[in-house]
């Protein structure tokens, strides 16, 4: 019982991080000792599974697949992408400094956990933590996308963000962001949670096709890599990390708002700056003021590191 409530705790965070643009599920994943385990799980998912069924039975399948693990895991993440959507989507509306800089503090406190798993740092190691880190904050840096609600592009979306949410460091909904997707697919799935059945449903089957497809694609290249080319891998993804925090930093100034489709005004994008620069931003800086907050988004940000280093100290890694 306790396994299970701990599984669907992690499934839980891993939700939540993927409702918002910058935080990477993957990240709680390798952090709470579950990431090789969940890729294993996924990658041993392909058309093989049939003959096995015949041959041995639906038993053997199911523990091929880790069934078992993976139920409770998205029985987790279904239940804390659907908190997320409703609660932590509204704190960041509310409480946008506070809230961004908690996770600041989650993805700052997880960069060194990740880069001590490169057992020997070499010349390719470094070119590929600094090629990492640049590529990803080039991609916060980048404007959105105009996004379209063809079924193609739907699919595509359900691939990409599938894949960013499998490595640490890249956020599935901030790829969604980067596509123009991320205003198209969250009110599509809010709203498919009310009315199951609405003209809404198409495009969620689609995105889920795309998932699906990016899911079992993906952790099969993944898994290659780890086994065969773990510290370039880790070295890599550790970049990812360093390069997500500009996404998550907590002072922003918004340079371009949008009305979603709840006829609500939104960020569409902004820039980081620093607390001191912040203050002198126009006191109509839309929806983070120009009051730094610094010393609760410092306690904040502590409290944040302090969930990751006790995370990882009580998660045992599974294999």
């Amino acid at each position: 019982m306790k396994e299970t409530i701990y599984t669907m705790l992690k499934g839980a965070a891993m939700g939540v991080a993927e409702v918002i643009p910058g935080v990477s599920g993957g990240t709680l994943a390798f952090i709470t000792g579950i990431y090789e385990r969940l890729l294993n799980a996924i990658s041993n998912i392909n058309l093989g599974l049939l003959k096995t069924w015949k041959e041995e039975g639906f038993k053997s399948v199911w523990q091929k697949i880790d069934g078992l693990f993976l139920t409770k895991l998205l029985a987790g993440m279904a239940i804390g992408f659907l908190v997320g959507l409703k609660v932590i989507v509204k704190l960041l509306e509310s409480h946008p400094i506070l809230i961004w800089s908690f996770f600041f503090g989650l993805i700052l406190a997880s960069i060194p956990m990740i880069a001590r798993e490169v057992k020997k740092w070499g010349g390719l190691e470094i070119v590929l933590l600094i090629l990492g880190s640049a590529l990803v904050y080039w991609i916060t840096i980048a404007a959105p996308s105009q996004g379209s609600e063809h079924l193609a592009m739907v699919f595509l979306a359900g691939v990409l963000g599938v894949s960013a949410l499998m490595l640490p460091g890249l956020s599935g909904s901030f790829v969604l962001l980067l596509l123009g997707m991320y205003t198209i697919i969250m009110p599509a799935i809010e709203e498919f949670t009310h009315h199951p059945f609405g003209p809404e449903t198409t495009i969620i089957v689609v995105f889920a096709l795309g998932m699906l497809v990016g899911l079992l694609s993906f952790a099969k290249v993944l898994t290659f890599t780890f086994r065969k080319y773990p510290n370039p891998t880790m070295a890599l993804l550790t970049g990812f990390l360093i390069g997500s925090l500009n996404k998550v930093w907590p002072w922003q100034n918004v340079l371009e708002t949008r009305v979603n489709s709840h006829e609500e005004r939104v960020v569409q994008f902004s820039e980081s700056v620093w607390p001191t620069t912040f203050s002198d931003l126009p006191t109509d800086n839309f929806l983070y003021g120009n009051v730094p907050q610094i010393l609760p988004a410092i306690a904040i940000m502590l409290a944040g590191i302090t969930l990751i280093y006790l995370m990882n100290k009580y998660s045992v890694k599974e294999e």
